[in-house]
């Protein structure tokens, strides 16, 4: 019997981090996951701030639900940053948390999760540099390679890319790379 596929959202802009992208959605990918890349509009390339990889948005986070994904990923970079200005993006990962549905944010993600306003009382990691934001946002910072936190997973930056992938793969119930 075939296992049904699981639906991963991606959530992107652009000026990601390159390998916070590449590594975990080609992971997802090996692992049996179709992976959903959503951003503020549909149908556009989306470039990493290496200039390694670019990605064309499938669809624009006003017209995703949450509900039909078993996990979130948000990379890290400069993406967050835009991201989180959307209102609409903003909707999506408040909706993906009321259902408990994992959201993995390495980097600068848990940015988008602090203006979602879902950190007050939760543990989690990231770029050292946004230690204030997660702490004014009611979350713990922890310098880990990866945190999970109820449904909430999160990493620093790209050196621990192995962690954050193992974590949100054996979050999704998925049999580990």
């Amino acid at each position: 019997m075939k296992q049904s596929v699981r639906k991963v959202a991606f959530l992107l802009a652009d000026g990601y981090e390159d390998s916070e992208m590449k590594h975990p959605y080609d992971a997802l990918v090996e692992n049996g996951n179709d992976n959903i890349i959503i951003s503020t509009e549909k149908g556009k390339e989306l470039k990493g701030k290496k200039g390694t990889i670019a990605y064309t948005s499938h669809l624009a986070a006003a017209e995703a639900n949450a509900e039909d994904y078993e996990a979130v990923v948000i990379p890290g970079g400069g993406s967050p940053a835009k991201l989180r200005e959307d209102p609409a993006v903003l909707e999506f990962v408040r909706e993906a948390d009321r259902k408990g549905i994992p959201i993995a944010a390495i980097c600068h993600g848990p940015q988008v999760l602090a203006s979602a306003g879902l950190l007050k009382g939760r543990t989690l990691t990231g770029y050292a540099g946004i230690q204030g934001e997660i702490e004014a946002a009611g979350g713990t910072f922890v310098d880990r390679e990866v945190v999970a936190d109820g449904n909430l997973i999160t990493s620093r930056g790209p050196q621990d890319e192995p962690a954050f992938i193992q974590q949100t793969i054996e979050r999704l119930g998925v049999s580990a790379y």
